[in-house]
């Protein structure tokens, strides 16, 4: 007859939720229990099982992490930090790839996500009313990166602040024209992102008397083809920026190809800050403001991976992680020869109009 864990409970004098633990490596237990559960279940011949694990401990030991789009640099740094925790803890992860709001609402619409798992972990999602009602109704912890809602647990930034520190950067140096690269206002994903660091943005410039220019303002969706063709298109006005801020470093990466393609210098005839500093920022002398990325993984991985072990205790925290702004090869006082290359500027534009880049 096959062991259960009953079995090895019983023959080893202990709970089968020890069971459970000592056969996972999870803390909770002694060494020495730990020690006699395995020696008892090598000599019983048993092998622990998902469900049994589950009938055990009453938990799957499985987190949901919903990802708008899991192959961008920022989402796969924070799941990178939040699974190390999660793994160390004996959870393992399903992931939920939105992509759109179809997958956005397929994923929100899902009956059986409360039987699947211990916990949820979303993404930096401006949740709407009925969103945080389906997360309410799984009586799970939540957790959330980027966003706050009351009772659920979160971990952020202050992206207002840091967007500030990036254009009073540029405003010490004496620019007085800088333009923005920003996500899209009207994204379905509703990002949290694009507006607070947009916020921060434009409070900045009209603290220090400057107007605030729609001109100025473009989007680049996040991505470095996007900061390629919302660089082109803001060299392409009558009245360029002298500097620009864009909201993450992959489309400062596309803004900085633009320029150089247009045979700019950069920082001398014109000033570009990013906001992450993503892993290649050092390499391409990034101006930046850096976010502890993979920190937030861990930490909000470590707020669920508690809440899961001590249900029923009433948490409230707060985590807002700081920004730095590091000053690299990108930004100088505004230059004198941005002229020289407009009919460069304007070729380009054109191109990547054509291309379908805008």
């Amino acid at each position: 007859m096959t062991a259960t864990i009953e079995d090895v409970a019983r023959a080893a004098k202990v709970s089968t939720a020890s069971v459970s633990r000592s056969l996972r490596g999870l803390p909770g237990v002694s060494e020495a229990t730990r020690d006699r559960v395995r020696k008892v279940a090598a000599r019983l011949g048993y092998v622990m099982s998902p469900a049994a694990s589950r009938l055990a401990t009453g938990r799957t030991n499985s987190v949901a992490v919903e990802v708008p789009f899991i192959d961008r640099w920022f989402f796969s740094k924070i799941i990178s930090g939040a699974e190390s925790v999660f793994r160390a803890n004996g959870h393992d992860l399903l992931l939920y790839n939105l992509g759109d709001d179809v997958g956005r609402a397929r994923f929100f619409a899902d009956p059986q996500l409360d039987k699947r798992v211990d916990a949820v972990l979303v993404l930096c999602l401006a949740l709407t009313e009925p969103e945080i009602e389906v997360l309410r109704s799984l009586s799970v912890p939540i957790g959330l990166v980027g966003a706050c809602v009351e009772e659920f647990l979160d971990v952020r930034i202050d992206d207002v602040a840091g967007a500030a520190s990036a254009v009073q950067h540029l405003i010490n140096l004496g620019h007085r024209r800088i333009g923005l690269i920003s996500g899209m206002p009207d994204d379905p994903m509703r990002f949290t992102a694009p507006h607070d660091r947009r916020q921060g943005y434009r409070a900045t410039l009209q603290a220090a008397g400057l107007s605030v220019d729609p001109a100025l303002e473009v989007h680049g969706d996040f991505t470095m083809e996007g900061g390629t063709a919302a660089m082109a298109e803001l060299l392409s006005r009558p009245a360029p920026p002298s500097a620009v801020f864009a909201e993450s470093d992959e489309m400062a990466f596309g803004a900085l190809r633009t320029s150089r393609r247009a045979g700019l210098s950069v920082p001398g005839d014109l000033s570009i800050v990013g906001f992450d500093d993503h892993d290649m920022a050092d390499l391409m002398e990034l101006t930046t403001v850096a976010q502890p990325v993979r920190a937030q993984g861990n930490r909000i991985a470590q707020l669920l991976v508690d809440a899961i072990g001590h249900p029923g205790e009433t948490r409230s925290e707060d985590r807002t992680l700081p920004t730095r702004l590091i000053v690299r090869g990108t930004t100088a006082p505004p230059g004198q020869h941005f002229a020289r290359s407009r009919h460069l500027v304007a070729d380009l534009f054109d191109h990547n109009e054509s291309a379908g880049l805008r």
